[in-house]
């Protein structure tokens, strides 16, 4: 037997296979991409939300190794918590079936033959592809264009392995996986592990399967074996993360093993003892995604109960400790890139971060002038190097993030995100200023009038309401506290150009010291431009679609 010819195509196959799938899933992904944001914007600490979310992005991604991946990510960046992980790990179990269940629809709808349908799915999304003009019509291509080649693929791993129905070493091989569960588990999480896809792994099952090749029995051990190596890209992507984020990589494999251990026992007496003669029929491939499906929900609903216990369990393995978030950390991570559209959000979460960081630093500056406490001076500058940190993180991860295929509206919001986290870093330089005032008036033992404190505390007040106004606009994306940011803004420029006109007079009279009042004209054009860079980031609330 001529196995050159054989492996060949059958490498070419796997190539198209694997080629389409990503494909179609980016075209997914991209005409998603807002109901996935909005889904992440839902997840709460129930693990049923998390369990819907991770079908929903695995099914869209088509790949449950890339879910969890970003899992880890997530958990990395402080973003999401282990018990909302468990969840979305379940559902991205769940969600891994839908690419086996397109494949197999060959079988259960005769009028989707490859052969008819994927060359006429390839020239369309191709013609539509280059017709097209709107970014929503090229992402309704790529999802034709990689359905028809994910199809072309498939077919052609199928007639290349069939030949091998006339060699009796390979029957026999898959008769032997059959007969002994151990040896078909770790064969079809070895072959997962390196493909790291378990859809692709099931594809290669499948085709297999079509060229009648595969007992029913060594594909159910083989099935359960790949989602144990679907796991090996999660734990390759912990390294050199955080404890938490190594814990969720391990929770994902107890998962796993857990719910194999399970359904092997039980098709072990099925197969052993009940009905030995079912293993040994042949399976076709909507057989394959029925026990695909029938194992995956079956273990999610076995296992959602006790998945406290899987946490617990995961964190003792890993030894996890439970250890203090850095505020200055910025938590974002580039495993989470593997889907902008979540990565995204993510972003912008780290914005609001950063704006809350910044808000409590000019709450700070209201009374330092006054005070001129040194601790609260220090403090300050702390938090002031914070701000730069954050600003700098997440710059550079929103660059990244502008590199990647996003649509016209997400490149918009980039935008909107470098400019607000400069606008909210500027605020953050004012409040240092400040207190770099506040220093000068220590060192000089110089103090304002009674009048000069009420004046630049009435100032600071109607400046630290314009920026929480500012900041709460962001967090809400609310248009009503927008406009409560531009009516603050204009109060405080009015009220700036009266305070300087009435300090003026006084400073005319003598009745207050000239290094007290150079501060206090200082420290008015610092809040005023406080003002000016909340109501910057009030418009571009405004002005988003």
């Amino acid at each position: 037997m001529d196995y050159v010819s054989i492996i060949l195509p059958f490498i070419g196959g796997l190539g198209m296979f694997i080629y389409g799938m990503q494909i179609m899933a980016q075209g997914l992904e991209n005409a998603a991409g807002s109901k996935m944001k909005s889904l992440l914007e839902v997840l709460t600490k129930n693990k049923f939300f998390g369990v819907l979310l991770g079908a929903f992005i695995t099914a869209v991604i088509q790949s449950s190794s890339a879910t969890t991946v970003m899992v880890v990510g997530f958990v990395n960046a402080g973003i999401m918590n282990l018990t909302q992980a468990m969840g979305v790990i379940m559902g991205a179990n769940i969600g891994t079936t839908v690419t086996g269940w397109l494949v197999s629809s060959v079988e259960w709808a005769k009028a989707l033959s490859p052969a008819n349908i994927a060359p006429v799915a390839v020239m369309i999304g191709v013609i539509v592809m280059l017709t097209g003009k709107r970014r929503s019509t090229k992402d309704i291509s790529s999802i034709i264009v990689g359905f028809g080649i994910l199809f072309i693929g498939i077919t052609t791993m199928s007639d290349a392995v069939e030949p091998l129905q006339q060699s009796e070493a390979f029957c026999n091989l898959f008769v032997t996986l059959g007969h002994s569960p151990f040896l078909g588990i770790v064969a079809g999480a070895l072959v997962t592990a390196v493909i790291q896809s378990s859809s692709a792994s099931v594809g290669i099952l499948q085709s297999l399967a079509a060229a009648g090749l595969v007992p029913f029995n060594a594909a159910v051990y083989i099935i359960m074996g790949q989602n144990i190596g679907t796991c090996v890209t999660a734990i390759m992507s912990s390294i050199g993360a955080k404890k938490t984020a190594k814990t969720a990589a391990v929770m994902h494999l107890l998962f796993n093993i857990i719910g194999t251990i399970i359904f092997s026992v039980v098709a072990i007496v099925f197969f052993k003892v009940i009905n030995p003669g079912f293993g040994e029929a042949l399976i076709t491939q909507t057989e394959i995604s029925t026990v695909h499906t029938i194992f995956n929900i079956g273990t999610t609903i076995l296992l959602f109960p006790v998945s406290d216990w899987i946490i617990k369990l995961a964190k003792k393995l890993e030894r996890e400790d439970s250890d203090d978030v850095d505020e200055g950390q910025v938590l974002l991570d580039d495993r989470m890139l593997e889907t902008p559209s979540i990565a995204l959000q993510s972003t912008v979460s780290e914005m609001v971060r950063m704006g809350h960081v910044v808000r409590g630093t000019m709450n700070r500056t209201r009374d330092v002038l006054i005070t001129k406490k040194r601790e609260e001076i220090e403090k300050i500058r702390e938090e002031e190097t914070i701000a730069d940190g954050l600003c700098k993180g997440i710059t550079e991860y929103a660059i990244k993030l502008n590199t990647l295929s996003i649509n016209e509206k997400e490149h918009q919001e980039v935008a909107s995100i470098l400019q607000i986290v400069s606008d909210i870093e500027r605020v953050s330089d004012y409040c240092e200023n400040i207190s770099e005032f506040a220093e000068n008036l220590k060192d000089q033992k110089a103090s304002f009038s009674e009048i000069a404190r009420e004046e630049i505390q009435q100032m600071e007040d109607v400046c630290i309401d314009c920026f929480r106004y500012a900041i709460e606009a962001l967090e809400e994306r609310s248009k009503e506290k927008a406009m409560k940011v531009i009516e603050k803004e204009s109060q405080a420029d009015e009220l700036e150009i009266a305070l300087r006109t009435a300090h003026m007079k006084r400073l005319a009279r003598n009745e207050c010291s000239t290094e007290s009042g150079i501060v206090f004209l200082d420290a008015l054009v610092c809040l005023e431009r406080i003002s000016d860079h909340a109501r910057n980031i009030a418009e571009e609330i405004l002005t988003a679609e």
